[in-house]
């Protein structure tokens, strides 16, 4: 007697129990992994709003309403950092502990979650949970899916430790030794998943003339944006350095670090140019400087703030959009349309000019069909921001009036907009005053910027089936510029 046909719908191992093709499985199998993805965090909002409405103790004062709490949920969930009132004043300390459950759970991600506790129990990964966890580990031969889910939160909790411990040493003698300590966790935490929020009123700005604290928390904030893969691949490199071994580091990490670098360079210099006589105007140099380099750094993501971006110049304001939609690297707890994606967009700009068809760097080319993902991903990032800034500008046209009076409205509404969809959090001050309309815009430019455009149009568009007919027309140019 034969075994049941594997090729038959509706046949599974005995580890799963199903047996009748009418069933399709359960709700797992059917959907797609951008659609888990999508769900995961969506998933994970709706509770935060929950426990921001329902559980007792959050609040110094009234609680938050639905519209407000679902909007502090997703930028907590999406790391971005956009607030409606003072964390500071607003949430007692049991509050500010549930948001940053909320970071940290967002900053991580869900399946990385789902991950742990499956490997925790000792069951083998799929395949298909091998797709939504590996992060783009198939880049690199030498990191593995079981490997590089541990060391995320391996490196996650001892980085975190870490930038809590010496931020605690600085701020223990001037916030006194109790208070220090929560301070120190919470923005250790919030700085490594790039996520904005503080304990502070006025985010950093008390801390502009301590270097050394600014220092720490853009190390975190570089960290938690560099990606953990390429944590990883450092960490394996220098590990083999001691074994005296080659390792040699990946495409994919080399663009990374040296994409971050380039930024962090150019952003320094910039805001040193727009701001040394504005916002860093009564400064000693040093603390220019450092503050110069800070606001690089959070620009790109992370959205702390040590000076009033609401009294930057206009170039600042279009500079650090700039720096905003750029983001973080892939795989990080960073947003943005990734640092690797316009590397190899000014990649492929260069090699066409010199008139080259191929894309290379460090003796590699670039496959024809990730150039293709990254004009793919800038194509749809840009139009979903444009369509998000136009819905903004026209909702928010009379309530920004009062508040965009120093860069006009459209720059606000831009520079809300762009911050909220690649989930950086510094804003021109408009956030508490937005309409509900507005609101319910932000918070779809968070979760979409969050996810990524690619991931979220994937999920919620039927897949192309994939047994019907496969048809290649026959080709016919275009002229083109």
């Amino acid at each position: 007697m034969q075994g049941p046909r594997e090729d038959l719908p509706g046949i599974r191992d005995s580890a799963f129990r199903w047996q009748t093709p009418a069933r399709r499985h359960t709700l797992w199998e059917r959907l797609s992994p951008p659609q888990l993805l999508v769900g995961s965090f969506a998933a994970m909002i709706l509770m935060g709003t929950l426990g921001l409405k329902l559980l007792p103790g959050l609040y110094t004062g009234p609680g938050l309403g639905w519209l407000d709490a679902l909007f502090t949920a997703t930028s907590a969930v999406c790391v971005t950092g956009l607030i409606v009132v003072d964390t500071a004043t607003y949430f007692t300390t049991a509050g500010q502990a549930f948001l940053l459950l909320l970071i940290q759970l967002g900053g991580l991600g869900i399946i990385t979650f789902t991950t742990l506790i499956i490997l925790a129990l000792g069951r083998r990964l799929s395949l298909r949970h091998r797709h939504l966890s590996a992060g783009g580990s198939e880049v690199s031969r030498h990191v593995d899916v079981r490997r590089l889910t541990r060391s995320i939160v391996l490196f996650t909790l001892t980085l975190e430790a870490g930038g809590a411990v010496a931020l605690y040493t600085l701020w223990g003698a001037r916030l006194g030794w109790g208070s220090a300590a929560w301070h120190a966790v919470f923005q250790s935490v919030s700085a490594f998943c790039n996520a904005g929020f503080s304990t502070f009123s006025g985010s950093l700005e008390g801390f502009s003339g301590q270097p050394a604290t600014l220092l720490i928390i853009a190390a975190l904030i570089v960290l938690g944006g560099a990606g953990f893969l390429v944590l990883e691949e450092l960490k394996q490199r220098r590990g083999a350095q001691r074994r005296h071994e080659r390792f040699p580091l990946s495409l994919h990490a080399r663009l990374v670090l040296a994409a971050t670098a380039l930024l962090l360079a150019g952003g320094t210099l910039g805001y040193l140019l727009f701001e040394w006589r504005v916002t860093l105007a009564g400064m000693p140099a040093l603390d220019r400087v450092v503050n110069a380099f800070f606001m690089s750094t959070t620009a790109r993501t992370a959205g702390f703030n040590t000076v009033d971006y609401a009294a930057v110049s206009d170039s600042t304001a279009f500079f650090t959009i700039l720096l905003m939609v750029i983001g973080g690297s892939p795989g990080s707890t960073a947003g943005g349309l990734k640092t690797t994606t316009f590397a190899l967009i000014g990649m492929l700009a260069w090699a066409r000019v010199r008139g080259r068809v191929d894309v290379h760097a460090w003796g590699r080319s670039v496959p024809p069909e990730t150039l293709s993902r990254a004009i793919g991903l800038v194509t749809v990032g840009i139009g979903a921001l444009t369509l998000g800034i136009f819905i903004l500008a026209t909702t928010e046209l009379s309530v920004f009036a009062h508040a965009a009076s120093v860069h006009g409205q459209f720059l606000a509404h831009m520079f809300e907009g762009v911050s909220a969809f690649n989930t950086v959090g510094l804003s021109l001050g408009a956030t508490p005053h937005l309409s509900t309309g507005g609101r319910w815009m932000t918070i779809l430019l968070m979760f979409v910027g969050r996810v990524g455009p690619l991931a979220f149009a994937a999920a919620i568009t039927r897949s192309a089936r994939r047994d019907g007919p496969r048809v290649r027309f026959g080709y016919e140019d275009v002229i083109v510029g």
